[in-house]
């Protein structure tokens, strides 16, 4: 046994975090792409079984009330809102992370009192950001009548100004998991009165957030990465307590409207975070979130973000020790104030290598044109699982 694998063992029994891996379902194969999908928590499938068999099955329509269906939106949102550092009343849960970043960046501009020739008649984009988010801005951008500035998110402060309506950023760079500042570009787009909307879902459940404490105005995030809600589960919409009166959603909806089953036809959105929702919540998938976050008791954000670097450090040294020099390139920052949970890295015939490694029962997964992105949710990945990645690695590119 190398050097490494007994660290790995020493490491792996002191962990404080290592009895929660039992919380899921897990085999022998170690699971690296929890940073696209999350594994599957253990008490999962008896919940939704009670879902469908007796709420759905038996209840029917009667569940929207005494199994609580039509509050699940505001009470899973509250669940979600300490893993994201936010206070009860102010995240809902309910459509795609695409959809809610449509209405946060629109009611950004709308609260700027910008577009359609008005003084603030700009939206600043993350240029690296995930193309979906691209997407949703340049549409929103037309819609309001605002012109679209893809910048790099560290040149943000310097394009700032008075024009300035709404940014919208991701935490943590999805390709090469370079984790942004939070606190200081918050309060840059602050100090020109311009409105911050964050995308959080390579952040959420793997490092502290903040939002309430740095006083980001509103944020969305998907919950099937690394809070483990299953492929599609509902993503949610977080607003500041003190801006949800002004909160406009470009999307009213039924389930939004003060009285939603008094069927007028004027629309009076309801109080507080629930002007978030649309229409119907998704209550299978929705259900079975709500079962996924039972694996977070007695375990803090802080735990979780101390693990992930001891996790990726410990990687990024088994890589250095197995790999041949020079065969690798790592694009994932150094210093951990700019590192979120993954490890990104760059490699000829990316595609080709991470198909091997996962036949020998590593998996992450590969990005266009030449990167192996790897993974790290400490709830449920060890140090053995980051030494033997990395040896696989080795032995595959010797």
């Amino acid at each position: 046994m190398s050097e490494l694998a007994v660290r790995a063992e020493k490491l792996d029994a002191a962990d404080e975090l290592a009895a929660v891996r039992c919380r899921f379902v897990l085999d022998d194969v170690v699971y690296l792409d929890g940073n696209s999908l999350g594994a599957l928590p253990a008490n999962v499938p008896g919940r939704v079984e009670d879902v469908v068999r007796r709420q759905w099955g038996e209840l029917r329509i009667r569940s929207w009330d005494e199994s609580g269906w039509w509050t699940a939106p505001e009470r899973i949102g509250d669940r979600i809102a300490p893993l994201v550092g936010a206070a009860p009343g102010q995240v809902v849960v309910g459509d795609s992370t695409s959809v809610n970043v449509f209405k946060a960046l629109v009611a950004a501009v709308r609260m700027a009192g910008g577009g359609r020739g008005e003084a603030r008649d700009e939206i600043v984009v993350d240029a690296t950001t995930f193309p979906t988010d691209g997407y949703i801005a340049e549409s929103a951008a037309r819609m309001t009548g605002c012109t679209l500035r893809p910048v790099a998110p560290g040149d943000v402060p310097g394009v700032l100004g008075s024009r300035t309506a709404a940014v919208l950023l991701n935490h943590v760079d999805y390709r090469t998991g370079r984790l942004h500042d939070l606190p200081s570009l918050t309060a840059a787009v602050h100090a020109v009165g311009a409105y911050m909307v964050w995308d959080l879902c390579h952040s959420a459940g793997a490092l502290p957030v903040g939002l309430d404490e740095h006083g980001v105005d509103l944020a969305v995030g998907c919950t099937y990465k690394y809070l483990n809600g299953g492929p599609g589960s509902p993503a949610y919409l977080y607003v500041r307590g003190d801006l949800q009166d002004r909160f406009d959603s470009p999307l009213p909806g039924w389930n939004s409207h003060a009285e939603p089953f008094g069927m007028r036809s004027d629309y009076e959105p309801a109080a507080g975070a629930l002007r978030g929702r649309i229409g119907t919540p998704d209550i299978l998938s929705m259900l079975a979130l709500e079962a996924a976050l039972d694996v977070w008791e007695g375990v803090s954000v802080e735990q979780v973000r101390s693990k992930s670097l001891a996790l990726t450090d410990f990687f990024l040294e088994c890589v250095r020790a197995y790999v041949p020099e020079g065969v690798v390139e790592s694009l994932t920052p150094s210093g951990h104030a700019e590192r979120g949970s993954q490890v990104a890295l760059r490699c000829a015939d990316a595609g080709s290598v991470m198909k091997r490694l996962i036949e020998r029962g590593v998996v992450g997964d590969f990005r266009a044109p030449d990167l192996l992105r790897f993974g790290f949710t400490p709830l449920y990945v060890g140090f053995a699982d980051a030494e033997r990645a990395a040896r696989v690695l080795g032995d595959l590119l010797a």
